[in-house]
Order: C-alpha cells, then structure tokens, then sequence
C-alpha cells in the first residue's frame, strides 16, 4: 500500500541526521556479523553495573511499595508523576538555590519531545501566516533538531567561530555573535550544553548573552541538557547550569542509565510550560510513569546525582582519554588534524582539516579498515550556506571497551594517514611541523 501523505505527512515521513545513514550502518554489521569490526557509531550508552544496580534498587523499591499499582495501572496527570516533580523541585532548590515550584516543572517522554513540542508550539506558520524561525545558535549541533519542526525550513543555524590551538592539535567552537541573528521572526532558540556531537560547552557569559538577545522578542531558549549536571554530570569541564527568565533547562535522564523509559524533564518559567504541557496531552497524554516513579526515587535519595558524578562521569571521562592520547601517538604530526576540547558528552568530534575528500568517502574507507563512526556532516542541520568544514568532521562514539577505542583509533589513524599521502597534492594549509 502507498498512501497518499499530506504536507506534514511527507516532511516527518524523512528521516534526518544520523538516522539516515543507520540503515547502512546497520546492513554493513549484518554483513560482516562475526567479524572484527568495531562499531563507534553509536549514541546508545553503555550500560554500567553501578549504575543499572541502581536501576534495579529502585525497581524493587518500587514493587514492595503500595504505590506501584498507582504508578503502572493508572494514568497520570499530563505535567508528570507528582513524587518526581517534586524531588526535583526539592533538589533544584537546594542544589541551586533557586525558587522553583511545582509549576515550574514538566516531565515528557524524553527530552527530544520537549524540542519537538517547543518547535512547533513557537515555531512555523504564526496566526498572521508568518513564519517563526527555530534558531540553533552554532552549528555542528544535535542532528535531532533537523527534524522537530513540522513545517519545512523552520530550523536555521549559524556557523561558529573557531578557536584552533595548533600546538597540541585541539580546536574549539564558539558562537559568532556578529552573525548570529534573534529578532521577530524568531519563534524559539535551542542549543546543548554540553553539545552532541562535539562535547562543546557554552560559557555561562555566552549563554547568558543568547538569552538577552531573545528577550527583547519574548523568545523561549531551551538549553539542552542532557549530558549535564547534576544527572548525568557528564561534564567534564566546571558547568553550572543557568535559569531564570525567557530560559528552559531541559534535562534527560537517558544517559544516567534509563534511555528505554524516555523521560525528560523540563524546568523553566510556567507560562511556558503550560504550553507545551498542552502539546503532550494533546500527543501522547503523558510520559511513562513506572521511569518517572524509579526516578522519583533515585533523585529523592541522592543516589542519581552521586553515581552520575562519581561513576558516570569519570567512566566517559577516561574513555575520551584514551582516545586522545591513542591519537596523539597514532596520528602523525605533519597531518591537520584537530580534536574538539573534551569538555563533556559521550562523543569525541574529529576536524580533519583540508580533508582530500568527503567525511563520507572517509566513512566508507573506515568501514573497509574495520571500524565504523558517523560523517560529521550529519550534524549540521538548518545550516545552509556552503562551508568546507562540514565535510571535513568525524563524530567518535566513546561507547565502547578502551580495547576497541585504542584498535579503533589506530585504524582510523592509519587510514586517515593513508587519505592525506594519497591526495594529488600534499599542500595543505597551515601544515603542522
């Protein structure tokens, strides 16, 4: 059967970002199943003891309680399961200092239900049929975002600044505020922070900055934390979270060990998480109370913020350096190549410089040499205008054993090595010596 799709049909029935080439990605380990072939393509995170303990804990809690048949047989309020709203609330306001109430709280079925509701409760088609733009501050960013609007070409991005320390071979993106644009047309602001795909950090003065721009226009800024603290805490530089204002923080328990309950958690001024309060019950009425319960749990007790920063954290941390220092030593010194500063997330992101082809002709290379990661150009959506650059990165999953991310990057290094020796010319620019 080939049913006709209606506008809204067709543009949600595309598959964006990463999720377009997972297909292939899928087929090419099928194919070589029982081959050696690392996979570093993945955002799915690893499942560490610990923390799935933790999980289980909370679960037998949950059962011996008289509160489990409320919390799985029954619906629920659309804001989300009141223990939950109110140990965050509990814990925000200690933690932070802050003067949150019960209202000042939203759960969703994961985070990326709060972009999508947002995008198309502030974005698109306006009554007066103008349309209101959803502005990614820099670009590369979370190739989620290409695809949360329902009407076309609603999501633009800026290109960054880059910030490149020759020296040790590191790099770092920065917001260009001279280009970067917020006026009336705007409908809402989104970025992450720490950043998926580059573990990127915004500074507090760049995101207050970003806010300020959209006040003016009563723009809502949702800042994307899923990889920050204090639940998962996978930050790896100092990072405090900023609220207050036209700003939602945007929190997502997926890397804190519970990806297959989808829950979310929105903080931020009432009016508009009223909205998108509205959206959810309109879309799926709420999110899964039995992940909302055992989090309840886990943030009331403390357990989550300790294992997140004790456990989480240094687990990924240590991956990115092993990583980079496999590289280091991999990786010859006369070839461009930068990595983005760690600074958090479960990504590295790879910027081979004057790159002799596609990131995607790389991406096949690398399948060949037995390892897989992501072409970085599918981490750019809304941003349009023409730019080498997004042709010349590679993201790097840290999702892995250290065994396959030092066999990985040793591959990955020889192939790379083997691309740059190759090319016509061997002149790039600004060569390292």
């Amino acid at each position: 059967m080939n049913p006709a799709l209606s506008q809204i049909g067709q543009q949600m029935s595309q598959l964006t970002g990463v999720r377009a080439i997972m297909k292939d990605i899928i087929e090419t380990l099928r194919l070589n199943r029982g081959q050696d072939l690392i996979n570093l393509s993945a955002g799915n995170p690893l499942i560490i003891p610990e923390v799935e303990q933790l999980w289980r804990d909370c679960t037998h809690e949950l059962m011996a309680s008289p509160e489990f048949g409320q919390v799985v047989c029954r619906y629920g309020t659309s804001q989300g399961y009141e223990p939950l709203i109110a140990a965050v609330v509990d814990d925000f306001n200690r933690r932070y200092g802050l003067n949150l109430t019960e209202r000042n709280v939203l759960v969703t079925p994961g985070s990326q239900a709060i972009y999508f509701f947002a995008a198309n409760a502030f974005g698109g088609l306006s009554a007066n049929g103008e349309l209101k733009k959803v502005v990614l501050p820099l670009s590369p960013e979370y190739t989620g975002y290409g695809g949360v609007s329902l009407s076309p070409n609603t999501v633009v991005a800026y290109r960054p600044r880059l910030e490149i320390f020759e020296a040790d071979h590191t790099f770092k993106y920065r917001p260009d505020f001279q280009q970067l644009h917020i006026d009336e047309t705007t409908g809402c602001v989104i970025f992450s922070r720490p950043c998926n795909p580059t573990g990127n950090v915004l500074t507090d003065v760049e995101v207050r900055q970003i806010a300020d721009l959209a006040v003016p226009y009563g723009v809502p800024v949702l800042i994307d934390a899923a990889y920050g603290p204090p639940y998962p805490s996978l930050n790896f530089t100092e990072l405090a979270p900023v609220f207050g204002g036209n700003i939602v923080h945007c929190l997502s328990l997926s890397k804190a060990g519970l990806p297959g309950e989808r829950v979310g958690i929105a903080i931020g001024d009432r009016e508009i998480l009223s909205v998108l309060e509205a959206f959810q019950t309109n879309a799926c009425i709420h999110a899964s109370r039995y992940g909302q319960a055992i989090a309840a749990l886990a943030i009331a007790n403390g357990a989550l913020a300790e294992v997140s920063v004790n456990v989480i954290r240094p687990f990924y941390q240590r991956k990115f350096t092993v990583l980079e220092e496999t590289l280091r030593t991999a990786l010859p010194n006369d070839i461009p190549w930068f990595l983005h500063r760690g600074e958090g997330a479960i990504f590295a992101w790879l910027w081979l410089r004057d790159l002799p082809m596609t990131d995607w002709e790389v991406y096949q290379h690398l399948k060949r040499a037995g390892v897989i990661v992501v072409p970085g150009s599918s981490f750019f959506p809304g941003l349009t205008e023409p730019w080498r650059h997004k042709q010349e990165c590679l993201r790097i999953s840290l999702t892995a054993s250290d065994e396959d991310i030092v066999l990985g990057m040793q591959r990955l290094a020889a192939t790379i090595t083997q691309v740059y020796q190759e090319s016509p010319s061997r002149s790039y620019s600004n060569v390292l010596t």
